[in-house]
């Protein structure tokens, strides 16, 4: 069976979602779940967009031990020059260089004639390939480019030392049948093809995106990539979950394999959705709270009596469990310490102490703690900013009432120690909390989006707000939990504040479209 190397872009592609922004603690999370889950390369950032992007893939290289650490660069000395300086430490540094070959791009947002583009391509990989052991180049809007001009700036990169040609369906545009031709087509035309891996990477406008790279693969990519929960610019990239589950449960028609530990994929999904800010909708193939779900009588009986009937992935297969009670209120220290290791969290002692802690709390107020709650803590917990100045809650109450204004008043601490408190009105409840939160804090804020969700199930269980807002002009997002939605409104609202702080220089001053 022939291997698929697996390529994750979550924290580069899958960043670049409106409204996400990941700060460096949260994108180690990611990064060690993203080990776990097995993937072989794993695209860390843009290193030149930003001083925080540099840093964030710089960590997340001296940390990773068991992937490939990448990082994306334009077809410029300087970002090759960047990338490298944050990747030389990593156990096997890889670059990702992009340069547009359609038409469309190389006249009206390269204004380079396909000469041009072909030297400009072969210059930049050649001075990539003096540091970088593998260089990856893509073709930028390989879908749109013509198929014979791809052949012969394939043949150079790979003279100049490229080890994967990575064909992008950079919009969306193209379909199954074309997309698998298009790599057919190259790996029988380009005469020096053998010596690189060909690679697939595929956004989904129009839908499309998981069944392109499967035809890709059928046609000769051996790398595939994509992001969990297919996250990304406009509709999105490739589900890699999806795929992998595809390759699994289709093993008669695609004979292949990955090194991708399936039952990590739960887990892998919620850290994502978590952190970024962007739920799954029930109905999403493979990680969808409906996935394993039946409703209609029929599908139910033909499962209870056997579930292939109408279950042809099991919930086993991609991690899920039952949220049965894990631990109790007289669990000790010992037995929650075991069962955050079952999870795949490693914890300082302080952190350790912390948590155990939050997760006594829990328990005097809710009955049942389950996988998920605790999951909620340790993610939590694992991307405190305690030691970064910032907006703290101190105390909070709302008035309201069917015939009464909605009244909130909150006490918190500025960054600089100062206590302040102040009360508002709002035509809701939480209307009114964010007025006063907004009068208390000296930045200038404006809310475009408010999500509420519950982790798990029944009248206790966790509020999970996420938040997305601008402040000073800066997009960021924002989450919190509590068991009450007004308290873990108002953690969202100072978390996405407070972002601005842990990191003033982490927003990327430039995205990269492939």
């Amino acid at each position: 069976m022939s291997k698929i190397n697996i390529f994750d872009t979550t924290l580069r592609d899958g960043e670049q979602s409106p409204g996400v922004n990941l700060n460096q603690l949260e994108k180690l999370e990611i990064a060690k779940q993203l080990e776990r889950f097995g993937v072989d390369i794993m695209e860390a950032g843009f290193p030149a967009s930003s001083q925080g992007d540099f840093e964030g893939v710089r960590a997340i290289a001296n940390t990773i031990k068991n992937a490939s650490v990448t990082g994306l660069a334009r077809a410029k000395k300087s970002d090759i020059d960047y990338a490298w300086d944050a990747l030389k430490e990593a156990v096997e540094p890889r670059l990702h260089i992009f340069l547009a070959t359609s038409p469309i791009h190389m006249t009206y947002k390269l204004k380079k004639t396909p000469e041009q583009v072909i030297q400009t391509a072969v210059d930049m990989v050649s001075y990539a390939s003096k540091n970088f052991p593998h260089v990856e180049w893509s073709a930028e809007d390989a879908s749109r480019s013509d198929i014979h001009f791809l052949v012969k700036i394939i043949e150079k990169v790979i003279d100049a030392g490229a080890t994967v040609i990575n064909l992008p369906d950079t919009v969306g545009y193209t379909t199954p049948q074309e997309y698998g031709d298009l790599f057919k087509y190259v790996r029988e035309n380009v005469r020096n093809i053998d010596k690189v891996t060909l690679s697939a990477h595929c956004h989904d406008d129009l839908g499309m995106a998981v069944a392109n790279t499967i035809a890709a693969v059928e046609n000769g990519a051996t790398q595939v990539e994509g992001t969990i929960n297919g996250i990304g610019e406009r509709a999105g990239n490739a589900s890699l979950e999806e795929i992998a589950v595809a390759l699994n449960i289709r093993s008669d028609k695609y004979p292949y394999t990955t090194n991708l530990v399936l039952n990590e994929i739960k887990r892998t999904s919620d850290l994502v959705s978590k952190l970024t800010g962007m739920v799954v909708p029930p109905n999403k193939a493979v990680v969808g709270r409906n996935a394993f779900a039946h409703e209609s009588g029929i599908h139910q009986d033909g499962v209870l009596k056997n579930a292939s009937t109408y279950e042809i992935i099991t919930p086993e297969l991609v991690g899920i469990q039952s949220n049965n009670l894990v631990l109790g209120k007289h669990s000790g220290r010992h037995a929650f310490k075991d069962k955050i290791e079952q999870l795949g969290y490693e914890l300082a002692e302080d952190k350790l102490l912390e948590a155990f802690q939050s997760f006594k709390l829990l328990t005097d107020r809710k009955k049942e703690v389950t996988d998920d709650d605790l999951f909620t803590i340790l993610t939590d917990i694992q991307t405190d900013t305690s030691d970064v100045k910032k907006y703290e809650l101190e105390a909070f109450q709302v008035q309201y009432g069917s015939s009464n204004l909605p009244t909130a008043t909150v006490a918190l601490t500025t960054p600089e120690g100062e206590r302040v408190e102040t009360a508002c009105t709002g035509s809701g409840s939480v209307e009114a909390l964010y007025n006063t939160l907004e009068a208390l804090i000296k930045e200038k804020i404006h809310l475009t989006d408010f999500n509420l969700s519950s982790v798990g199930q029944g009248r206790d269980a966790l509020a999970d707000v996420h938040i997305k807002m601008t402040v000073n002009d800066t997009p960021v997002s924002g989450r919190g939990t509590a068991q009450d939605v007004l308290e873990a409104s108002a953690k969202a609202f100072l978390n996405a504040v407070n972002r601005v702080f842990f990191n003033q220089n982490g927003i990327k001053k430039e995205t990269a479209k492939i």
